[in-house]
């Protein structure tokens, strides 16, 4: 395939597979990307395909992943030779546990400064996932390309697991560009495209103008999945709010606007105790907690510290946190009524401006937020919550939603009599299926229409 020994087949999506090859003009090992053969001669694809190569290479940093040639096989399908991200992807970080902040900053840091690659270009990308940040690590020994009747390919290095001390020493890259767009070809994009959970709203509405702000909703998501339960400092936690607000005109303009607020955040927090402290040990560990906010008019040098979690409550067994709305506190240590597998209650909190008063008080509003292991809740979602009934009330369509990695399925009810005047429920069963998380949520006034899906992508669940 391209004058590449194929090795193994990597992966594989809705539009693509991507092989490992070995380049012997290159002496490396490459991932070729493919064109799924059911999508060959749909035109439209195909271009979105080629686009997604001409873009690496016109951008051509080192911030994003190289794309080393491009052609077609036998049968009429693109492929594009890159290069092999042998530290796996953020998705793969993530899924192994929760990301200390100074690592989570670095990656941030490092996913906005490419992105702010793609917009000095006029190019934004759209989709903006932990699958789409890579981690390429450096691979010793020597790889003497293989030759027609000479040696041998060398073995392909080992992939190794997710290592978050990997990622604070890597160079982290992003890739798939396959939704990506060139805005000067037009005046705005309007079609639908991008992942749930990290797309911004406008994305999901054909009338609506796609621009580079889409892509720093995209950089706020991917920052509130990375602090995950440790929590970012206030000031930091101020620039993913602002950067993930529902309306366009209240984020940053671009990711270079969104890197220098990040930069600024960690400095303007810094206090003078911890500085004393920090300028001994830089003089024994040069630039030891240090990251690189770059940004398009240069590289900012941060040093960083870990503070204690502002805004993030979590539970007294560890299993739940979540980014507290401002105003609001959390209070309880179980779910009254359903044990735990292993005794005791099971784990839920109650998060609200006035905890002690959610349930008596229709006026107060808050979350319930809860775990259960028991083998009868842990079954299906949607039946879960089919049991648990409001006549009295208006009940809309119940939908699914894919938020915080988790399938939700999410209930409804408006115009009720009495109680709360509106009730939201939601349950997933955790990866497993063994777990089953149950929220309910009575939004504030005046909240937004996304309030409940933003508070499901804050959380942080864990199985027993």
């Amino acid at each position: 395939m391209g004058g590449c020994r194929i090795e193994r087949l990597l992966g594989a999506g809705a539009f693509a597979t991507v092989w490992l090859g070995f380049d012997p003009a290159l002496r490396d090992w490459v991932a070729i990307k493919v064109l799924a053969e059911n999508w060959a001669n749909d035109l439209r694809i195909r271009e979105r395909f080629s686009l997604e190569a001409r873009l690496l290479r016109q951008v051509d940093s080192p911030r994003l992943i190289r794309v080393h040639t491009v052609g077609e096989l036998a049968d009429g399908r693109p492929y594009i030779v890159m290069e092999w991200a042998t530290g796996g992807s953020l998705r793969d970080l993530l899924e192994a546990g929760d990301v200390h902040t100074d690592t989570a900053l670095r990656i941030l840091c490092q996913v906005a400064a490419a992105v702010a690659d793609l917009h000095s270009r006029g190019i934004v990308h759209r989709d903006l996932t932990p699958g789409n940040v890579l981690l390429c690590l450096p691979r010793p020994g020597d790889t003497t390309a293989a030759t027609t009747g000479g040696p041998a390919p060398p073995d392909p290095p080992a992939v190794p697991a997710a290592d978050a001390e990997a990622w604070s020493g890597g160079r982290i890259v992003v890739a798939d560009l396959g939704l990506a767009k060139a805005m000067a070809a037009a005046s705005g994009l309007t079609a639908r495209a991008g992942t749930p959970g990290y797309m911004a709203p406008e994305q999901d509405d054909p009338s609506s103008t796609v621009d580079e702000r889409a892509d720093v909703y995209g950089l706020g998501r991917l920052g509130l999945r990375l602090f995950g339960s440790a929590g970012p400092s206030a000031g930091v936690a101020a620039v993913l709010t602002r950067a993930t607000a529902p309306a366009p005109a209240d984020r940053y303009r671009d990711a270079d606007a969104f890197a220098r607020a990040l930069a600024e955040a960690v400095t303007s927090g810094d206090r003078p105790e911890r500085r004393r402290r920090r300028r001994g040990r830089h003089r024994r560990v040069a630039l030891a907690l240090v990251l690189a906010a770059v940004t398009a008019a240069g590289v900012v040098a941060v040093d960083l510290w870990r503070d204690r979690p502002v805004g993030v409550a979590t539970d007294a067994s560890g299993r739940i946190s979540v980014r507290l709305p401002p105003g609001w506190r959390a209070e309880g240590a179980g779910w009254a009524g359903r044990p735990a597998s292993r005794g005791g209650l099971a784990p839920a909190m109650v998060i609200s401006p006035d905890p002690g008063h959610w349930v008596t008080d229709p006026e107060v509003p808050g979350a319930f937020i809860g775990l259960s292991d028991t083998r009868e809740a842990a079954t299906d979602p949607a039946g879960f919550l089919a049991g648990h009934t409001h006549p009295r009330c208006r009940a809309d369509p119940v939908r699914t939603a894919r938020r915080a990695d988790l399938e939700w399925t999410i209930a409804r009810y408006a115009g009720c009599p009495a109680g709360k005047p509106v009730i939201v429920e939601a349950a997933a069963l955790l990866t497993g299926g063994a777990t089953l998380a149950y929220v309910q949520v009575t939004p504030p006034d005046g909240a937004s229409v996304t309030f409940v899906d933003d508070l499901l992508d804050s959380m942080a669940l864990r199985a027993g």
